[in-house]
């Protein structure tokens, strides 16, 4: 059964929206603060609190991922740039995984998988920095079999698949996720799911997922672990982030097949 990983990048970028300070980014002072945003994901039942460190520091600071990583009791998941600043920063807090991402300055949240395939030398040497720091590595690639063979050479533990493509499709259904587009690339991330799985890997998943577009996502033979962000933040602005969380999970635990079924 996939586990939540729950992305807090966002409250992060709330906090921002009223207290950034410069090229810099703030100091962390101002509300809402991600360090108890995430003790209440926790509360809620997350089994991985993710934060994206940026390298513009846009929302998540400096400051949010050493407090976080002193206070979060679960699995601590940072995403990040495969940059020799970032390298030393997860090498030095030892955190639990590291997902490697692709990172633009002009987009809005991470567009597109990390092309793995593109420079395999250069993602190996980032694993094995990783890895001789008991660090998990997890590529976050688009569904396609050459990035996830080139991750598997490359030594990373985990794929998490970019499920943006098959997000945009049901919602170009109205949130329906039952048309052909958003079927087709369905069985993508399932494929790939599948061959990631074959070679030794875990197979975790996320990017724009939701309350409506999750639950076939969910139900993927073998998947680990769903990262989710944006949808619980909005949906917590109504109902909070602690009962926000719980809906998530108990949508995903409905969704998955029970052992033997």
């Amino acid at each position: 059964m996939p586990v939540l990983g729950m992305n807090i990048d966002h409250v992060a970028t709330l906090r921002q929206a009223r207290y950034r300070a410069g090229p810099g980014g703030s100091t962390g002072y101002g509300e809402p603060d991600v360090v108890p945003a995430a003790a209440e994901a926790v509360l809620g039942g997350a089994a991985c609190i993710t934060v994206h460190l940026r390298e513009d520091r846009r929302h998540i600071i400096d400051r949010d991922v050493e407090l976080l990583r002193q206070t979060v009791p679960v699995k601590f998941n940072l995403e990040m740039a495969g940059t020799n600043e970032m390298l030393a920063l997860a090498r030095r807090l030892a955190v639990h995984q590291a997902t490697l991402v692709p990172e633009g300055r002009a987009e809005v949240t991470t567009e597109g998988g990390l092309n793995v395939a593109g420079d395999p030398a250069r993602w190996a040497d980032t694993v094995s920095q990783l890895r001789s720091a008991g660090i998990e590595a997890s590529a976050f690639i688009d569904p396609d079999p050459v990035q996830v063979h080139a991750a598997h050479a490359a030594g990373f533990h985990a794929c998490e698949i970019h499920t943006g493509r098959y997000a945009h499709a049901c919602a170009l259904m109205g949130g329906h996720c039952e048309g052909p587009a958003a079927t087709r690339e369905l069985g993508l991330v399932a494929q790939a799911g599948e061959l990631v799985r074959s070679l030794g890997m875990r197979f975790n998943a996320g990017h724009a997922l939701n309350y409506v577009n999750t639950p076939p996502i969910a139900r993927l033979p073998g998947i680990s672990e769903l990262h989710i962000g944006h949808s619980i933040v909005a949906r917590s602005v109504y109902v909070g982030l602690r009962q926000a969380v719980r809906e998530m999970i108990d949508l995903i635990d409905r969704s998955t097949p029970a052992k033997g079924h």
